[in-house]
This record gives structure tokens, sequence and C-alpha cells, in this order.
């Protein structure tokens, strides 16, 4: 391999090229230590080199949805929520939320509790675990959310904004309504529902039951659209509790 005109040399060389870094990693380690792959078949050892290129993009793709999608917390995991007693979670649930069965189907999650008890975690988790599916999430503060709207309509730029949210699999949207809101704020989440409705899934983080939702978005028609979109499909599921004995902690399916 000394030789810079070697077809060793030459292949290495079109295969960084074509951006195959890791292939041709692999392809190098192989050439190296050719005794240990000796005993392999062509098939075996381009299985190998295949895959060193596909678990490296697959994992780069995975860390680039997670950074995009701004979560407050990128280490939330599943697999690390504490079933305690105290807590009364339902495990079954959550696990059945793991299969990203909701956002295939753009079913929507509604999350309900105090402040702290633990909604922001669980529904990072679920977008962590969606990501790490391959679906591109977004996480935001509903205050936050309402100034991105307001700077975007001051650029022009409303409708490119409205577009990404569009193309997000899941948002999800914590703080929600925890204060009341106003006309143009209860507008844009008008055209943030209608446009995601059925298509993608939203998981609402919030103090507040959805029969509460309303008042709190001005208990007029606005309100009543909102809702529409929010639980359109709501009324051939049945409400299923996140926790199976506290009211304060429940999903509904949309």
């Amino acid at each position: 391999m000394g030789n810079k005109n070697h077809p060793t040399n030459d292949t290495l060389k079109k295969l960084k090229t074509m951006r195959l870094p890791f292939f041709a990693q692999s392809y190098q380690n192989q050439l190296e230590d050719e005794m240990t792959y000796l005993s392999m078949s062509f098939q075996e050892r381009l299985a190998l080199m295949v895959d060193a290129e596909y678990d490296s993009r697959h994992n780069n793709t995975i860390k680039r949805l997670i950074k995009e999608a701004k979560f407050n917390n990128s280490a939330a995991f599943l697999g690390n929520i504490e079933y305690l007693p105290d807590r009364h979670l339902n495990r079954e649930l959550l696990e059945s939320l793991a299969s990203n069965e909701y956002i295939c189907q753009g079913q929507n999650v509604i999350l309900v509790g105090a402040t702290g008890c633990g909604k922001t975690y669980i529904s990072n988790a679920l977008g962590v675990n969606a990501c790490q599916s391959g679906y591109k999430a977004r996480y935001i503060r509903l205050p936050d959310l309402f100034c991105a709207f307001e700077a975007a309509r001051i650029q022009g730029k409303y409708h490119h904004l409205l577009n990404q949210f569009r193309k997000c699999s899941l948002m999800i949207l914590d703080e929600f309504l925890l204060v009341p809101t106003t006309d143009t704020q209860q507008r844009d989440l008008l055209e943030l529902m209608e446009i995601r409705c059925g298509q993608t899934s939203t998981i609402f983080c919030s103090q507040f039951t959805a029969e509460g939702w309303h008042e709190r978005l001005g208990s007029g028609a606005l309100a009543d659209s909102i809702l529409f979109f929010a639980k359109s499909s709501c009324k051939k599921q049945s409400k299923r509790e996140l926790s199976s004995e506290y009211e304060n902690w429940y999903c509904y399916f949309i």
C-alpha cells in the first residue's frame, strides 16, 4: 500500500470521494489485518463494510434529529422513567407509546399534570424515542411558539415557519395554555392545528384537562375550531389513562 498508484489506494480514494469514509476505513482494516478476515466469505466481508457505513450514517442522522428537535432534555430516555408506587404510572401504556404507532397513525397525545410531576420529561423521552426511529420532532414551549410566530410575521416568514412545523412528524407543545391566549395567538394556534391535523402527531403538555381548554382559548368560535382539530378523532377512542388512579395524569389517543 506504499505505492500511490496501487489499485488499493485508488479504490480507497474513490470511496472517500464518494463520501463513504467508514466503508473505506473498514476496507482498509481488512487489508491491514487479512488473517482476521481470511475465513470470511466475500459476502460477509462486504457486509461488514456496508454495515460500518450504514451504522455511521444512521447514528449521525439520529444525532442530527435530536439536535434539531431542541428538546428541553435531549438525554431523556423512556427506560429511565421510574415507576414508583406513589407515581401510579401506567407502564403498559407508556410502552405502547414507545412503539411510535401513534405517530404512524397521526394521533395526538395529551399529558396533564401539575408542575414538577414529570410530564415534560416523559414528553421529551417520547420525542427522543421518535428521533431514534427516524422521525423528525420539535419541542417548544407554547409561549416561545407564539413569540416565534410573531417574529416570523414581522419578518414576512410566517408561512415559511408554518411549513417547517408542518414537516415535523411529532411536535411537543409544553406549558400548553398555562396562561389565557390573545385573539392573535388563538389564530396562530388554529393555523398550526389545521395544517398538522391528521397528518402528524402532537403531544400537548398541560396543567389543564382538555375540557378546560375552551375557556383559556377565549370560549368563542376560534376555541371551537382549535379543539376540533386537536381532538377531531377522539370520538372513536376512549380515554386511556397514563396513571391508573390519578385523573391529573392521563392521555388521549386522537
